[in-house]
């Protein structure tokens, strides 16, 4: 797929994505309604805008329905486990969506690119994956699979603003930089990754991220065009009138107050 040129505007971006973001709160109460289970897998290049991504889709969703699964390294007894295990108890219940901040696919990525899983570990995965991703779909689960690509120089850019920026530095690691070492490896591996597990059942969707509020806007789109959700009825509701004052008086204030930190900032003027 070639490179998308010309960055999106903020204004239209902005305008776009709050339509989109209000359907996707129509989304979820369709979901909920009907008791459907909704998985979403972001994957790709670090500092590809998954987490800016999954961000903007989670924004307005209730986070009892809507949650974000981002795991940890598994603990040493997770590693005896059959490697799919420590997934299956994230899968959503009826009328939820989980969004997988990175999925399974760590093993078909930094895994196998880095050396930790063994060949005979790796080429399970690959025939395992597909049976497992089919038995979801099979089951009703609504699978879809995003990959974030991102242009060798971006990468590089955004990486040097995080070096730069002591609010971001914590995004990027010692394997963040490996990987932005070993760029051919991690391509190789995504490709391998492709020929295995890119099925009918569960197809992978690239997203170009170079521009990071096109591919906001497109991967969401995209998500809302793949699903057929309708808006749901919700009852009318009217804020009631307060009941008469019984005579209740507020007991005196304790010194609990948290400190006006806002103090010294400037106000709003009469309107």
């Amino acid at each position: 797929m070639a490179r998308t040129a010309g960055k999106l505007r903020r204004k239209p971006y902005e305008e776009e994505l709050l339509r989109l973001q209000g359907e996707l709160v129509k989304l979820q109460e369709w979901v909920r309604d009907e008791g459907r289970r909704v998985v979403v897998v972001f994957e790709g290049r670090d500092a590809a805008g998954k987490g800016g991504t999954i961000k903007r889709v989670a924004e307005y969703l209730n986070p009892r329905v809507a949650r974000i699964v981002a795991l940890p390294a598994p603990t040493e007894r997770e590693r005896t486990q059959w490697y799919f295990q420590r997934y299956v108890e994230h899968l959503p219940a009826a009328g939820q969506i989980v969004l997988f901040d990175r999925s399974w696919y760590n093993r078909a990525g930094v895994e196998r690119v880095m050396g930790f899983c063994t060949q005979e570990e790796y080429t399970r995965f690959l025939h395992q994956c597909p049976i497992f991703e089919r038995l979801l779909v099979e089951d009703g689960v609504l699978l879809r699979k995003y990959w974030f690509s991102v242009s060798d120089a971006e990468q590089e850019r955004r990486f040097r603003d995080r070096l730069e920026d002591p609010m971001r530095s914590w995004k990027l690691s010692e394997m963040d930089l490996q990987s932005f070492i070993r760029w051919e490896e991690y391509s190789r591996a995504k490709d391998e990754m492709l020929v295995h597990t890119h099925i009918p059942e569960a197809p992978w969707h690239e997203v170009e991220s170079d521009d990071k509020r096109r591919a906001r806007i497109n991967m969401i789109s995209h998500l809302l065009s793949s699903i057929p959700y309708r808006e749901v009825d919700r009852p009318s509701l009217d804020l009631p009138a307060r009941p008469p004052e019984s005579g209740y008086r507020r007991m005196a204030r304790m010194d609990i107050a948290v400190p006006d930190a806002a103090s010294g900032l400037p106000v709003k003027g009469p309107t």
